[in-house]
C-alpha cells in the first residue's frame, strides 16, 4: 500500500486526535460521503492507531451492521494496512476479537454486528475505552447509544462513518445537525476525497446509479426518497425467456392470503439469473381466499417437476412455510432487510445479473407502481409490493451467499 496517497480529508482523519492537531479536543468525529470515498480505510486505521498509541490492556468495539459484513468492509482492508505498518493483528475468529500489538502495548478489540433491535444485548455489560461504528446508519439506534454508552474508560472516544441516508434518520438529526454541540468532528467525503480511485471505478458509479441513489452514494447527499422506487425500470430491462438449458432453478415467495401471494420462478445460465414465469394471486379480486395446501399445489404447477434448489420465503409466512416443508421443498427464510433488498434489486437488475423475462406481467406492472411514501420517509408504500418484495427476497438471498451478483457497496433510497 502506498501511504504517500492519502488526500487532505483523509490525513485529517488519520491525525485529528493527535497532539498538534486543531481538532484534539474533539469527543467524536463523524465521517460520512459517496461511496468509495475513502472513508472506511481511514477511519479505521486512524481508530486503531490512536487506541494503541493512547491505551495499553484495554479493550475497544469495533461495530458494523453484522459480523460478516464489518469483516468484509472494514477489518480485511485494514488489517493488512496496519500489518504493513508494523503492527501485529491477530483476528480471534471464534472470540470474534482482534488483538493488536505495537510498541510494547497489547489491546483488545472486540467486533459486535448491530443487526437489530436486539443486538443491543450484545453490548451491554462490557466497558470500552473507545468505539468505532462502522455504517452507522444501518444500525438501529438502541444499540449505537449502547455501545456509545459503555464508553466509560477515561480519554475515550467515538468513531462513525456512513453513507448518506435519508435526513430525517435519527443519526443525522441526533449526530451530524448537532455535531458542534456534541464536540464532535464532522468531515464530509467526496470520491474526489480518494486518490486511490481510478477514474474508470468512479465512472462505473456514476452508471450504475440513478434517483435518490445516485444522490446518496455517488453525490454523497442526505435526500429524501420520493417517487417511484425503481424509475430507472423500463421495457428494456425485460427479455425473452432465454434459450437453452438453466443450471439451478430457484423460487421467491412473498406469501398472502388477503393480499396478493406472488412467486417467482428463477433459473440460472452463467452468471446471470432470469425470472422466467410467475404465479400472482389476488385473493380480494378473485373474492375467494387460498389454503397453504392450495398455495404449496400452485407453486408446484409453476416450477412444472424442475429440480428447484431452494424456495425463498417471506419469513413471516410461518404456515406457509411449514406446509412447503412437508411437501418437500428446500426453504430458505428471506432477509427482509428492506432498504437493503431494493438497492440490492437495482444493483442487479443494472448489472445485467437479474433479469425480468416477458411472462413475468405482474411484477413488470408492479414495477411501474411501486413508490416511496410522502413526508421524507425511507418507507415504500405498501402498495404494488408483492412481486417487488419476492424479488427483493431473492435479491438478498444471492448477496448473503450462494451464486449471484456482489453488491459493490456495503450496505444502503430512488433509483
Amino acid at each position: 500500500m502506498n501511504f504517500e496517497k492519502f488526500s487532505r480529508k483523509q490525513r485529517r482523519v488519520l491525525t485529528w486526535w493527535t497532539p498538534g492537531s486543531r481538532d484534539r479536543r474533539r469527543d467524536a468525529i463523524i465521517c460520512d460521503g459517496a461511496v468509495r470515498s475513502g472513508k472506511t480505510l481511514c477511519t479505521g486505521m486512524s481508530f486503531v492507531i490512536w487506541a494503541m498509541c493512547g491505551f495499553d490492556g484495554r479493550q475497544f468495539g469495533i461495530c458494523g451492521k453484522t459480523l460478516g459484513s464489518l469483516r468484509r468492509n472494514l477489518l480485511h482492508e485494514v488489517l493488512p494496512a496496519l500489518t504493513e505498518l508494523g503492527f501485529e493483528c491477530r483476528e480471534q475468529v471464534s472470540k470474534n476479537r482482534v488483538v493488536v500489538r505495537f510498541g510494547g502495548r497489547e489491546n483488545i478489540f472486540f467486533l459486535f454486528g448491530g443487526r437489530d433491535e436486539g443486538s443491543a444485548a450484545l453490548i451491554q455489560g462490557v466497558t470500552l475505552a473507545g468505539v468505532l461504528l462502522d455504517e452507522v446508519v444501518l444500525m438501529p439506534r438502541s444499540f449505537v447509544e449502547q455501545a456509545c454508552a459503555r464508553c466509560s474508560v477515561a480519554g475515550s472516544r467515538l468513531w462513525f462513518n456512513c453513507n448518506p441516508g435519508s435526513p430525517q434518520h435519527w443519526f443525522y438529526q441526533e449526530w451530524i445537525s448537532r455535531a458542534e454541540e456534541k464536540n464532535a468532528l464532522y468531515l464530509h467525503f467526496s470520491q474526489a476525497d480518494n486518490p486511490g480511485l481510478a477514474p474508470a471505478v468512479a465512472a462505473r458509479y456514476e452508471k450504475l446509479y440513478s434517483g435518490v441513489f445516485y444522490q446518496r452514494f455517488v453525490l454523497g447527499r442526505w435526500v429524501a426518497g420520493e417517487g417511484l422506487v425503481y424509475g430507472f425500470f423500463d421495457q428494456s430491462y425485460v427479455r425473452p425467456v432465454p434459450k437453452g438449458d438453466f443450471s439451478e432453478y430457484r423460487v421467491s415467495c412473498d406469501y398472502g392470503t388477503v393480499n396478493p401471494a406472488s412467486f417467482g420462478l428463477w433459473g440460472r445460465q452463467g452468471d446471470v439469473w432470469y425470472r422466467i414465469r410467475e404465479y400472482y394471486y389476488d385473493a380480494r379480486r378473485a373474492g375467494v381466499q387460498k389454503t397453504d395446501a392450495e398455495y404449496v399445489q400452485a407453486l408446484g404447477a409453476l416450477v412444472g417437476g424442475l429440480p428447484v434448489g431452494r424456495v425463498i420465503v417471506d419469513p413471516s409466512a410461518a404456515s406457509f412455510i411449514l406446509a412447503l416443508r412437508r411437501a418437500g421443498y428446500p426453504v430458505e427464510k428471506a432477509d427482509n432487510q428492506v432498504l437493503t433488498g431494493i438497492r440490492l434489486t437495482a444493483d442487479g437488475l443494472k448489472q445485467g445479473s437479474m433479469v425480468i423475462c416477458e411472462p413475468c406481467r405482474d411484477a413488470i406492472r408492479e414495477f411501474s407502481l411501486y413508490r416511496w411514501a410522502d413526508g421524507g420517509r425511507d418507507v415504500p408504500v405498501k402498495e404494488h409490493d408483492h412481486a417487488m418484495d419476492d424479488i427483493r427476497y431473492f435479491a438478498m438471498s444471492l448477496h448473503r451467499g450462494g451464486g449471484g451478483f456482489a453488491s459493490l457497496s456495503v450496505a444502503r433510497a430512488a433509483y
